[in-house]
Order: structure tokens, then sequence, then C-alpha cells
């Protein structure tokens, strides 16, 4: 009898024992300076009902065992942590929505050269396995999963972004990393491994040959740079990225990438012809219902880019002198004159690398400027929507994005004529203070 009650105290006390365990390291986890090998399969404990199926394991405490096992494992893992020095350091995210040249400013940090570490849309894996059977996402999980994975790719440890690639990495290497190809930084020679007969990986780089991609490689490759910077257009509110601020490891600027609404309303009914159906019908038959969950979309895009711009706009303590507002059109414009500033607020040299590439890829032909190039006439791009979208679609979209087309300096057109005619600007002469 006695033995008896010996078991099931001690079954209670490791039941005990395990929800403390996880508490003090999800009261830690955010403090500490230490990094996670990239071996190691650690998932944070704040998001480990919104981890990937074949991840389920973690979760579930069928024995006692079990949970004496995970403590360890836990323990052990934090003890192989070694320290991420980043004094010096720079990390940048620039944050954009779709069709809003992104790609095109993110080469601005791609083109580097050998001291940046450079990702392009990493979070696509994140939003892919989180992404629910309506195609929406649950914004509460994602906003948390985005931001973590953000964390944990600044500090060069891809294990958590393995987490949510499909297939699963075997032994840390993946044929299917989104875009591999636009980072320049991924087909470097020393992430460079020997191409495997009758591999395929779909993202191939386009410099050299190389073979499926060693997460490891990447990381030590990433520890080897002296800055880093991402490029993501799925994080929805910059205030959701306050502890990217305020971790000590790091020295994050926020560059937020802005365009004219109705410009990127345009380019998307263009490059994503099958999700905007609905606009392109309005558009031939000249009527939109303004109450349409498609409209509503579109005002909830704009207010959400809009809010994460009055938070960087106002300066609240943790994001003194992180934040950065860029308009397209000014890039597009002035993108040499644009560029120095970015990288003066980021505090990096601008190197003749950069500065060459702008040259060379802001005066593309038309043969060259597709729809996804980075290569384009950067100054025909800002005026080219006007000329596209109907009066009657401009019309809605200044109806539902009003506060923002006027927080970023857009004017408002009252005609036809008056959204035609290209001797009428529509872009105001704007400062933002970003410093």
């Amino acid at each position: 009898m006695r033995i008896k009650y010996t078991i099931s105290l001690v079954f209670f006390v490791a039941l005990v024992i395990i929800e403390k365990e996880n508490n003090i390291i999800s009261r830690v986890s955010d403090k500490l300076t230490l990094k996670q090998t990239p071996q190691t399969t650690l998932q944070p404990s704040g998001l480990s009902h919104i981890l990937p199926k074949h991840n389920a394991s973690f979760t579930t405490f069928s024995k006692t065992n079990s949970a004496f096992s995970l403590i360890k494992r836990r323990l052990e893992n934090y003890s192989q942590h070694k320290e991420v020095v980043t004094r010096g350091s720079k990390h940048i995210l620039l944050l954009a929505t779709t069709r809003t040249g992104s790609s095109f400013v993110g080469e601005f940090f791609n083109q580097q050269g050998d001291n940046m570490f450079f990702l392009f849309e990493p979070l696509w894996h994140v939003e892919k396995m989180l992404t629910l059977e309506t195609g929406g996402t649950n914004s509460t999980a994602s906003a948390k999963a985005y931001r973590d994975v953000l964390q944990q790719l600044f500090l060069c440890d891809f294990s958590l972004l393995e987490s949510f690639i499909e297939p699963l990495p075997v032994n840390h290497i993946t044929t299917g990393l989104f875009r591999r190809e636009s980072s320049s930084s991924l087909c470097q020679e020393s992430v460079c491994s020997p191409v495997i007969k009758g591999v395929f990986e779909r993202y191939r780089c386009r410099t050299r040959r190389c073979g499926p991609l060693n997460l490891t490689m990447a990381s030590e490759s990433c520890l080897q740079k002296e800055h880093r910077a991402i490029k993501s257009v799925r994080v929805r509110q910059l205030e959701n990225l306050r502890p990217l601020a305020e971790d000590p490891r790091l020295d994050v600027k926020f560059i937020q990438l802005v365009r004219d609404p109705r410009a990127v309303l345009a380019s998307r009914m263009v490059a994503f012809t099958a999700k905007y159906k609905n606009w392109k019908q309005w558009a031939i038959d000249g009527e939109v219902p303004i109450d349409d969950d498609e409209v509503r979309k579109l005002k909830g895009n704009c207010d959400n880019i809009r809010l994460s711009a009055e938070i960087g706009l106002r300066q609240p303590a943790w994001l003194r002198r992180r934040y950065m507002l860029v308009r397209y059109e000014d890039i597009a414009r002035f993108p040499m004159r644009k560029a120095t500033e970015m990288y003066r607020f980021a505090g990096i040299p601008f190197t003749p690398q950069v500065k060459s590439w702008i040259l060379k890829n802001t005066q593309a032909s038309k043969e060259t400027s597709g729809v996804y190039s980075t290569q384009k006439n950067s100054s025909e791009q800002v005026e080219k929507w006007r000329f596209s979208l109907p009066f009657k679609i401009a019309q809605v979209v200044q109806k539902v994005c009003g506060p923002t087309l006027k927080l970023f300096g857009y004017k408002f057109v009252s005609s036809e004529e008056m959204l035609r005619d290209k001797s009428i600007s529509l872009i105001e002469d704007k400062v933002f203070n970003f410093v």
C-alpha cells in the first residue's frame, strides 16, 4: 500500500514540476542572452499549440518517464546554448505588403555583399503552415509565430523555421526553402552543398549549381556576417514586434515600405488574377458592392498599414530611432537618394556594389520589366497604374482607405480626367521624420 501511495505521489510531483518548468522557461526565454545551436530542435513553449502536426509529440505527456525525459532534454538544450555576440551588428527588417515594390527594395540589402546576410520571405513557410481551410490565418497565433521565427533568424538560428517547412528537413537539409535563389547569402560558395543526382530542388540558385540547402551551413554563414536583413510582407502589425526591439541581443531597425493603395490594388489585379477576379469583374461592370468581403478585406489591409505607421511615426520609447517610413513612389523617383537615407538610418556603409546595382536596375527596358522582375524603369512604374485602374475602382479605394491615403500623402482624384492626367501629380511632397 505504501508503494502505491509513493508512486502516486511521484506522479503528482512530476506533473507539478512539468508545469513549473514550462512557466519558468516561458518567463526567462526572452531574457536569455544565449543562442540555440542549429542542431537543436527545441520549440518555444509559447508556440506549442500552433506548431505543425509532426511536433505534436512534444506536447503530449502520457507517461511519467516521458515527462522527466522532456525536462532533462530541455535543460540539456539550454546548457548547450552558446552566447551570441551581436555587438556592432545591425538587424534590418523590411516590412511591407504584396505589390509595394518590396522585392526591388529588398535588393538594396541583398546586394550589399559579404558583410550582409539577407533572407527573402522566410515567413512564407509559417503562413503556409498556419493557413486555415478558409484561406485565412489565426491572427493571434500567426503574429506570435512570425515574431518568434524572426527573432531566431536574426540570431542565425534556423531550428524554429525548420518546424514549418514541408516536407520536414532531414538532418537540417531541405530542398524546398521558399525563393532560396532570391537570397545571395544562401547561394554563396560557403552554403553551396554538392548537387545530388536525381534530387529536385524547386528554388535553385542561379549563380551556381548547388544541392539541397543545408540549414546548419546557412546558420554558420549567417554568424560570420556582420549584419542581417530580412524582407517580409506577412507581418500585419508593428506592435507585435516589440519584443524584437527590446531584445538586448539584437539591434533591430524597422523600415516600413508603403505604396498608394490604388496602385497596389491595380498591381494585384494583374499579378493575382484568380484571387482578384471579383475586382476585375467589378471593373468591367462599373459597380462595386461596398459591403462585399473583398472590400472589407481591402479596408482591413489599409487600416493595418496605417496603424503600424502611426505607431512608428509616434516614436514610442521602444521604437525611438528604430523606425523609418518609406514610400515606394519616392524610391522609384529618387532611388539613390532614398537608398542612401535607408543605409544611413540602418547605420551600415553604403557600398559601391549596391550603388551599381541601383543604377543598373532602375532604368531597365520594357523587355526585362516583368510582373515579378526587380529590373524596372522605376520612374515609369509610379504612374503606370493610373491608366489601368477604372475610376470607379479608384473611388472605392479612396472611400475605404481614405485615412491611409491622407497619412502617406497621396492625393484623391475627383474625376476620370484627373486620374489620367499625368501633369497632375498624386504624390504630395512629404517628409516623414524617422530619427
